[in-house]
């Protein structure tokens, strides 16, 4: 393997890397959307 293949394929490897570290620490440390309760909106509804 050349100098220029190994340089390239580490390159690649941060860049991607780095990606997905940036997108999965972004999903976790964004909170969940409060969702309504479907039960909660029906309480005064008759059944």
């Amino acid at each position: 393997m050349t100098t220029a293949a190994i340089i390239t394929m580490v390159l690649t490897m941060v860049i991607v890397s780095s990606f997905v570290t940036y997108f999965f620490t972004k999903m976790l440390r964004t909170p969940p959307k409060s969702e309504p309760d479907s039960f909660s909106e029906n309480d005064d509804e008759p059944r």
